[in-house]
């Protein structure tokens, strides 16, 4: 089974580089340097989603500080910029852990048929209700990250798998968490929440988590793709350095003392959520009350 999630993997990995090279070829005069911004945002973020920071929040944070990214464009871009970086990542680790078949492939389905819904209704969303969206999506990320930071998110469990209405609910709630990944929300906290709750070994939570993100976000990216709902140019910048810093961060460094950046990262997400959602108040006003 673990051999044919591997392979899965790779023919996603091909399926959605053709997607992504044939839209960027369609509309390659957008493609203008420089490219040094996102592509170092890219390979950080990247970097560090390996050595469990997470990409979305802080990749978020710094595309609004340094002006690269449109709110409107936002969500559609971090999933097209991290899909080929996440699915190296899964490639690489799915081999790792075992964890029992029927629980691992209906969870990694599951989060991939959200996605796709989810990416359709963020895709046809307007600027300032992306604001509100990702406003929302960094406070719960950020509550994620705190609680785990304050180890209020550890498991006990011994199981590799599920049976019954645990293995239903944990079917369901994956959905909804790769649904909620288009608009902003990172999966790996909530999931990993999940699993612990549901009584899973703490050790399944990586294959579960990496493997959703992996065959949720080529779908998903390709109905942002689709409809044009990303930034061609800061996608495509970011996409190239995420996968040089993934191996990287994987073989050559593997463990850093992180608890200080996280606590920064923390930090900047709530500051990012604070001016998105003050953005969005800042839109609504206007809409009721519009310039003479």
């Amino acid at each position: 089974m673990v051999n044919i999630l591997w392979f899965s993997l790779i023919l996603l990995a091909v399926w959605f580089t053709t997607v992504l090279v044939r839209d960027l070829w369609h509309h390659r005069a957008e493609l203008k340097a420089p490219f040094s911004t996102s592509g170092a945002i890219g390979f950080v973020v990247n970097f560090f989603d390996v050595l469990g920071i997470g990409a979305f929040a802080p990749q978020t944070a710094l595309l609004r500080f340094t002006k690269q990214v449109p709110d409107r464009l936002m969500p559609g871009t971090l999933n097209v910029a991290n899909t080929l970086p996440v699915l190296i990542q899964a490639i690489i680790f799915i081999r790792v852990i075992e964890v029992e078949p029927v629980t691992l492939v209906t969870m990694l389905a599951s989060s991939a048929i959200g996605a796709v819904f989810g990416a359709r209704i963020v895709s046809k969303l307007s600027e300032n209700r992306i604001r509100l969206v990702m406003g929302i999506a960094l406070l719960v990320t950020a509550g994620f990250m705190i609680v785990n930071g304050l180890q209020g998110i550890q498991g006990s469990g011994t199981a590799i798998g599920l049976s019954g209405w645990r293995l239903v609910l944990a079917i369901a709630v994956n959905a909804i968490l790769g649904a909620l990944m288009t608009a902003g929300i990172g999966l790996y906290a909530p999931c990993m929440a999940l699993v612990f709750l549901l009584g899973l070994s703490p050790k399944v939570a990586f294959p579960i988590m990496m493997g959703s993100c992996a065959f949720l976000m080529p779908p998903a990216s390709a109905t942002f793709i689709k409809k044009g709902s990303y930034d061609r140019k800061a996608a495509i910048a970011m996409a190239i350095p995420g996968m040089v810093a993934v191996p990287i961060a994987a073989f050559l460094v593997k463990s850093l003392p992180l608890d200080t950046l996280r606590i920064l990262v923390v930090l900047v997400v709530l500051y990012t959520a604070a001016s998105m959602l003050t953005a969005y108040a800042k839109g609504r006003r206007e809409k009721v009350n519009p310039s003479p």
